[in-house]
Formats: C-alpha cells, sequence, structure tokens
C-alpha cells in the first residue's frame, strides 16, 4: 500500500512549517526536529527554536507501528481534530492547543508537551506521582463536560443526528471490537500473554457467562450512539507535570473519537488506575497504590458532579429530574464492565500495560493473575468501582 499524499519525515518538518505559515509559531534562532513518534496509530514530531515549539502529527494510511500491511484509513485525523473542536470550549485547560489542521494532509499542528511526561511512564517509574485525586478530578471533568454537550441532553436532535452522521470513525470502531471486544476472549494470534497464565486464559476462553457478558458490551458499544467520547482513553493519553508552580493535566490523542457509550472512557480510565495501583502494591507500595486507585472514585464524583451542574440545562425537558439517578447508575454500571474488558486487552490481548509488564519476575505473573481475575468479575458482575486488592503478594 502507498499514501496518496506526502508522508512527513523529521527532515520535511520544518519546510512544512514555513510552507504553512507555521513556523511563526517557533522562535528565533536555529530549529531542531524531534521524532517522537510513540504510539500505535500516528507519526509526531516535536519542532522546536528559541525556547518555543510546536508538535506535528500525521496520519498515514496504516497503522503506524505495522506499517502498510495493517491499512486504517488516515481520516481518523479527521475524528480527532473534530474532538479537540469541542474539547477546546469545554474543557480547554486539560486538552492542548490546536494551531492547525491541514486536512488534505492529515495533519495537526499542536502545542508542544514536551515539557510533561506521559502518565503511563510516570507510573512504571513511580517518581513524581500527580496528585490522584486532582488527576482522577480532571479525567471525569473532561469526560463529563464532553458527553453532556454531545449528547441528547446537550444537544438539538438535529444536532446530534448531525454530528453522529459527521463522527463516524469506521476503521477505529472495528479496531476496538477486534481487539478489546472479542479477539481476547478467544484463541487468537494477536493475543500475547505471560506463560504462567495459560490456565487462567484458557479458563477465561472456556467462560460462557463471560462470553455472554462480553457480547452484551459488544453490542451496547456497536449500538448507544450515546455522546461523542474521546475512545480510548487510558494512561497513556494523559500527560502531565507542572508549569508555573501549578499541576497540569493533559488529555490528548481523541483519534479513536466517535459517538458511542458514555461509559466507555470512564471504563478504560478506571481499568488504567486500577492496573497502575495494582502494579504499586505488588512491590509493597501500599500507599503509592492507594492513591492511585482513589483517583477511580474521585473521577466518578467529578464526572457526576458535571452531569448533576448541568441537567437543568438539558435540550430536551421530556427526561425528568428523577431520571437521572437512573441515567447515572446505568453509566456507572458500563463503565464498570469495560473497565473489565480493558484490563483483560492490558493482560491477554494485543497491547499489553508497562505498568504489568516491568514488574518483577517474583511478582509480575501473581499480579496480571489478580488482574485478570478482577477484570472478569467486573464484567460479568459491574457492580463497584474497580479496585485489585493486593495488599498481600
Amino acid at each position: 500500500m502507498t499514501a496518496t499524499y506526502p508522508l512527513l519525515e523529521a527532515g520535511d518538518v520544518l519546510a512544512y512549517l514555513r510552507r504553512s505559515g507555521l513556523d511563526r509559531l517557533l522562535g528565533d534562532g536555529p530549529a531542531e526536529v524531534r521524532d517522537v513518534t510513540g504510539g500505535n496509530m500516528n507519526r509526531v514530531f516535536v519542532a522546536r527554536a528559541g525556547g518555543r515549539g510546536v508538535a506535528v502529527k500525521q496520519a498515514p494510511p496504516w497503522v503506524q507501528v505495522a506499517g502498510p500491511d495493517w491499512p486504517a484509513s488516515p481520516e481518523r485525523i479527521a475524528s480527532e481534530a473534530r474532538a479537540y473542536r469541542y474539547l477546546t470550549d469545554l474543557v480547554p485547560d486539560v486538552v492542548p492547543v490546536v494551531h492547525a489542521f491541514d486536512a488534505p494532509a492529515y495533519t495537526l499542528v499542536m502545542e508542544d508537551l514536551s515539557d510533561l511526561r506521559v502518565l503511563r511512564d510516570v507510573f512504571v517509574d513511580r517518581v513524581g506521582e500527580p496528585g490522584a485525586a486532582e488527576l482522577g478530578a480532571a479525567v471525569g471533568r473532561f469526560v463529563g463536560e464532553l458527553t453532556f454537550a454531545t449528547g441528547d441532553l446537550g444537544l438539538t436532535t438535529t444536532q446530534r443526528t448531525e454530528l453522529t452522521a459527521a463522527a463516524v470513525n469506521p476503521d477505529l470502531c472495528r479496531l476496538t471490537l477486534d481487539v478489546l471486544l472479542d479477539e481476547p476472549y478467544r484463541p487468537h494470534e494477536h493475543n500475547r500473554f505471560d506463560p504462567a497464565l495459560r490456565p487462567d486464559v484458557e479458563a477465561m476462553y472456556a467462560n460462557d457467562e463471560l462470553r455472554a457478558a462480553v457480547a452484551e458490551l459488544r453490542y451496547v458499544f456497536s449500538t448507544r450512539a450515546e455522546a461523542l467520547i474521546h475512545g480510548d482513553l487510558h494512561s497513556g493519553s494523559v500527560m502531565v507535570g507542572r508549569r508555573d508552580g501549578a499541576d497540569v493535566v493533559k488529555v490528548f490523542d481523541p483519534e479513536f473519537s466517535f459517538v458511542g457509550p458514555i461509559g466507555f472512557d470512564l471504563g478504560l480510565w478506571w481499568a488504567n488506575l486500577a492496573i497502575a495501583a495494582a502494579a504499586a502494591h505488588a512491590v509493597g507500595l501500599d500507599a503509592v497504590g492507594a492513591a492511585r486507585q482513589s483517583g477511580v472514585a474521585a473521577s466518578w464524583a467529578a464526572f457526576e458532579r458535571v452531569w448533576r451542574t448541568r441537567w437543568p440545562s438539558r435540550a430536551d425537558p421530556a427526561y425528568p429530574d428523577g431520571y437521572l439517578d437512573h441515567w447515572l447508575a446505568r453509566i456507572r454500571r458500563e463503565a464498570v464492565g469495560f473497565a473489565g474488558i480493558e484490563a483483560v486487552r492490558r493482560v491477554a490481548g494485543y497491547s499489553h500495560a508497562a505498568d504489568l509488564t516491568t514488574l518483577p519476575d517474583g511478582v509480575r505473573a501473581a499480579t496480571q493473575r489478580r488482574v485478570l481475575a478482577a477484570a472478569v468479575g467486573w464484567i460479568t458482575d459491574p457492580i463497584d468501582l474497580p479496585a485489585v486488592g493486593l495488599e498481600t503478594p
């Protein structure tokens, strides 16, 4: 497969910025460009000069980590740009500034976040931990504001219909259905897991109750067009740090964005916090683990606070005040189920969590086994917020 538009390499970025008139965003003096491509999907470069910089992100017509053998529509970056347009108005402090979207080149030019760190890397290093409550609140507010503003209660029926049609993202929705909601529950060439977990994984394959519950969540993901969602909200999609003496949280990479179930983003986020907590407990950092786990409840509280605050302004008054509690309870149940889906993927699917894979040999398999068992419980009995009790090794 070949691209029908020029693909940027590091040596092309400065010329691209000059052609686009975006070199004005750099400072004076010699400029440097670094290739910081770190995810699976896209190419990312950072250009800096005179202490000022920008990030340049381009979607190739394939999954970047796999190359042309794994085609994927570059239109995914249009989905990302669309999500940022909403988010910039709703939570400008929690998303990067977008300077330009070049649709023909499938390229975004955004704020340089290289002074911040990817949250998963911070979790793995177990140093410089962000405040869990503040972090959870920021992400919960992100999800709450986005989903209320773009759902049936924030938009008119016409607006919602137009957004749903515009935000279709079939390639990446298909990828989610395959990698999260199908392959991990049966033998598949994409699945990877610690050999010590083979009995646990094979038991999962044979668990009919689990397979039925996964099928229900797959149906929810495929059919519940409730609001615009991030679609891939994990600890690798959040950056943290400090600026001007204050904690900073930035959520990025909403390329999987589409109009889907509200509980999905919350569930992915909760699973990643619970996994990070389990990893900390496994190495005896119980206070760190408890702090990380507290981010789950903090994010739900912030999400719920947004919805309760915005509810009086709902676009459709046919929903009575008493319906809100029912609505929130359903979202919470589905979020717990999706947390289980994400946790299974991170242990026994295609893409694992470095929080777990970097654990010492003596505790790694046991921790993954406990996460997997907890995840199965979240899927089959989605009652409580995710927690993995690993106080004892």
